[in-house]
């Protein structure tokens, strides 16, 4: 069944607990889709926003990739009635356009947040957007998954096809699949014509096309045909090019031509402006007390993190709650993948002295100078917080204080400045993050 073969193709380009999650509930409405619309019933409410804002243009590409047609993706809740006539019609692509292209508009340079962690693939990016084919072709970005490549691939296609070019945006699961669907129907002419009279060919997670030989020969020549015309050329994929296994040595060294450009993950300040920046563009009312939160206890995963955000914001709408974070705290308990396991004193030092340039045995001793004094402080702040199991004098023992009052004139001078000091508060979560990350397991 068409259907159930989408959602089994989406499975591979999402992870595991995703799929069972949110996908795998959702039922094919065949009665109210058509060769224009695709309609999939998802059980509850507050599942339809969250589908349709993240899922949907997946849907919509592997279903072009089999069928060789563009519907409109709906979600919609099992139990309303469905009016097929309220649905907005999809614009038919113009001819010169790439009529595969679907890109989310939302991916824009101007909504990415640069940090230090991606300054160099969103220069990078930009750079080949208003200069296509000519210093950095192919432009290969690398990073773990949910850092933003997609983004920023994404932010070059929408800017070149607001310069008027031609665009073709892909996943190299979709690529597959087009190809398959070609090859089957003897008509890779009308294939090799698509993708090789693009100004742009933008392949998302290029990894996938591992151990894919003949896949690998067709993409080989599309590449060396758009590289001779001087068409832009961006790959995405969750390792550099010579750590990708399954690929032949020709395409991988093609794809060191231009230049790779790594995505790491983000520190605790990008964050928190990728956290206000959600909020901002999607009118999301969060205090600065729940957005830390979120940016310290949810993982690296920029896409996680946003979806989280939306799921919070769905549940605060239905439930007609104000977003507090007692609030946050109860919500989000099932989207936090990690939990702190066997946190002991020691673990706390040792990355307080790394982070900070100071000795362990310093932290735990009595001198006075103002960056031992404020590691010291920290140290216990964080060691009250993560070792609830010790006691007042556990910690004036640990610390080598006189009693227990000395570790409260700590706390009271810590939580003095995280009150007043702004810059000094992101220090101590940021510390709080590496610690609690260093001794994770997954729930899972």
């Amino acid at each position: 069944m068409l259907s159930q073969q989408i959602l089994d193709l989406l499975k591979r380009e999402i992870s595991p607990s995703e799929y069972q999650r949110f996908i795998k509930p959702l039922i094919f409405d065949e009665k109210h889709s058509s060769s224009d619309t695709v309609v999939f019933l998802a059980p509850n409410k507050l599942l339809v926003k969250w589908i349709q804002t993240r899922y949907a243009e997946k849907i919509g590409h592997i279903y072009e990739s089999l069928t060789g047609t563009s519907p409109t993706v709906h979600i919609e809740y099992q139990n309303t009635p469905v009016d097929v006539n309220s649905y907005e019609k999809k614009p038919k692509p113009s001819k010169n356009k790439a009529a595969s292209t679907i890109l989310n508009t939302a991916y824009t340079f101007e909504n990415f947040v640069v940090g230090t962690s991606n300054q160099l693939a969103f220069a990078a990016a930009k750079s080949a957007a208003k200069a296509p084919g000519q210093q950095y072709n192919p432009l290969f970005i690398y990073g773990g998954s949910g850092l933003g490549k997609t983004h920023l691939i994404q932010a070059i296609g929408n800017y070149a096809i607001s310069q008027g070019e031609t665009v073709i945006y892909i996943t190299s699961e979709q690529f597959l699949n087009d190809f398959l669907y070609n090859l089957r129907n003897q008509t890779m002419d009308r294939f090799r014509q698509k993708y090789r009279q693009c100004d742009f060919l933008l392949i998302d997670d290029i990894q996938f096309l591992s151990n894919k030989e003949q896949t690998q020969e067709e993409f080989f020549h599309t590449f060396n045909e758009l590289y001779s015309l001087h068409k832009q050329i961006v790959l995405t994929s969750d390792k550099p090019p010579k750590k990708i296994a399954g690929f032949e040595e020709r395409l991988t060294s093609r794809f060191e031509w231009g230049l790779m450009a790594d995505v790491q993950p983000p520190g605790l300040e990008t964050k928190l402006s990728i956290i206000k920046k959600k909020c901002e563009l999607d009118n999301i009312d969060l205090d600065d007390e729940v957005i830390h939160y979120i940016a310290v206890h949810m993982k690296d995963n920029i896409r996680e993190i946003e979806s989280a955000i939306i799921y919070l914001n769905a549940h605060a709408n239905l439930l007609s709650r104000k977003i507090t974070i007692d609030f946050a705290t109860e919500v989000m308990k099932d989207l936090i993948k990690e939990r702190v396991v066997n946190i002991s004193l020691d673990d706390i030092i040792k990355v307080i002295a790394r982070e900070l340039n100071v000795k362990p045995s310093d932290i735990k001793s009595k001198k006075r100078s103002q960056p031992i004094v404020e590691a010291r402080r920290i140290g216990i702040y964080l060691a009250k917080s993560l070792t609830p199991e010790n006691k007042m004098k556990d910690l004036a023992e640990f610390f080598g204080l006189n009693d227990h009052t000395a570790v409260s004139h700590a706390m009271k001078k810590i939580n003095e400045l995280l009150k007043t000091d702004e810059n000094f508060r992101i220090k101590v979560e940021e510390l709080k993050g590496k610690i609690t990350s260093s001794k994770s397991v997954s729930c899972e």
